[in-house]
């Protein structure tokens, strides 16, 4: 059969953008098909954009704690359209960038919605073309309950699109979107509920984690509210709007309301009479080399709902290409110890096991290490905010096999402890290293 391209790619995001390009390296002609702007989620409406806001929150903190070492200062408001303007100029001259090095690597680009129509053959705009092999990377769009008036609300993408902040906001979700949005918000004056459905924030964490994130949030002065599931949003005369929620309590006089209730996968591109196989929760099925039950159709990053994080789906797609095209055979993603952040105030970082999932596979043959601790920095503030950090170890050579941060700085050092856990370094290993001093990272070369 006479293909069109060796590999065409469903999804102009982080992931598909590396596996095209990384294919094209190698030879391949690559097809990019994409609707919308370049970049994906993490570039438009995620990790970029969000990592703007929390240095604007970061900066925000730093004024607060400026007179406590001794600046006259005096801040006269924030200017959010003028940050948001300046962002968003950002994310569109990173949306040339990444359509430049299409060119220059030479991978072609549609510019249209696709439709899969076999494992293999893709429509766009009335256009049938067939690749040797089709890599789905569509990620994911936002998520919110079907309740009356949830329409009144925003969501995460919403979010970027604010104009001016708001004076009150709820914000629906405890996992890592709702969180950062909740400490961007606080921090930059708006007076924020977050609404969890369960007792805790970031569930899947270590629980010290947890528990951390619930003190920074209230110490924020983000009023949390537990167990709490919206039943209906309705929106008053003077306009501001009033969540319900199933027990009968109610949230009233907001400005606005975020959903950060999750993301769902973008797959009603597919002809139903493809055959893609699929979970409960329509994410795509593939196995360890990340191709479906279908020969040649292949699926990476949030799509397949395997620990959606964009650094995960860029590896997955260059892994797949280095395989394929690169000639190393055997290549594939790992997803075991993948590090990540949330960029929470202060920041949470955390590589490798929990204590809970330490003890569930190893039992008792584990032994934890924590240091809590307030950082140097406030050591001249009066808020005294601490540092927490845990060591989880295994085995008689304590192995350590997970790494849990939460202070300053946090997001910068986990990637080197996530190297070394990946290496296989063991407590003997940590106390072995000389500390930096005077840092909060030397407490995990010095815990006892």
């Amino acid at each position: 059969m006479e293909i069109d391209y060796d590999l065409i790619v469903i999804g102009g995001g982080s992931g598909g953008l590396a596996a095209a390009q990384r294919a094209a390296e190698y030879g391949a002609r690559a097809l990019i098909i994409e609707s919308a702007r370049l970049g994906g989620t993490c570039v438009n409406v995620g990790c970029v954009p969000k990592k703007v806001m929390w240095n604007a929150a970061q900066i925000a903190h730093a004024l607060h704690d400026a007179p406590e070492y001794g600046f006259d200062s005096s801040v006269r408001g924030h200017d959010w359209a003028a940050l948001k303007a300046k962002r968003d100029a950002y994310i569109t001259r990173l949306n040339g960038i990444y359509e430049g090095n299409l060119g220059k690597r030479k991978v072609d680009l549609i510019r249209g919605r696709a439709r899969l129509v076999g494992p293999c053959t893709v429509e766009v705009d009335g256009r049938r073309l067939t690749g040797g092999r089709v890599l789905i990377s569509s990620g994911g769009r936002p998520w919110r309950p079907a309740i009356p008036g949830a329409e009144l609300g925003i969501d995460s993408d919403g979010f970027f699109e604010l104009e001016t902040l708001p004076a009150a906001t709820t914000v629906v979700g405890g996992g890592y979107i709702g969180v950062e949005i909740a400490g961007v918000l606080a921090a930059l004056g708006s007076k924020v509920t977050l609404l969890l459905r369960h007792d805790a924030v970031l569930r899947s964490f270590d629980v010290m984690l947890q528990e951390g994130a619930m003190e920074g949030l209230k110490d924020a002065g983000v009023q949390v509210v537990t167990q709490a599931v919206p039943a209906s949003v309705s929106r008053a005369a003077d306009g501001r709007l009033a969540v319900v929620l199933e027990d009968g309590r109610a949230i009233a006089a907001q400005d606005c309301l975020i959903w950060a209730t999750g993301r769902e996968p973008v797959v009603d591109f597919i002809d139903a009479s493809v055959g893609v196989p699929m979970d409960s929760g329509n994410h795509i099925l593939v196995d360890e080399w990340q191709e479906t039950a279908l020969p040649g159709l292949f699926a990476i990053g949030d799509v397949t709902g395997r620990a959606t994080l964009t650094p995960v789906a860029i590896a997955a797609g260059r892994r797949l290409a280095d395989r394929i095209w690169g000639g190393m055979a055997g290549r594939k993603m790992d997803y075991d110890c993948i590090a990540t952040v949330v960029f929470s105030h202060p920041a949470i970082g955390t590589v490798g096991l929990t204590e809970a999932e330490a003890r569930a596979r190893h039992g008792e043959d584990m032994k934890v290490f924590t240091s809590t601790f307030v950082p140097m920095y406030h050591a001249m503030t009066t808020a005294k905010p601490k540092t927490r950090m845990k060591l989880v170890t295994v085995g008689a050579a304590r192995k350590v096999v997970g790494v849990h941060l939460m202070g300053p700085g946090s997001d910068e050092m986990l990637q080197g402890f996530a190297v070394a856990v990946r290496m296989g370094a063991t407590k003997q290993d940590f106390d072995d290293t000389v500390a930096i001093h005077p840092t909060s990272a030397e407490e995990l070369v010095t815990m006892r």
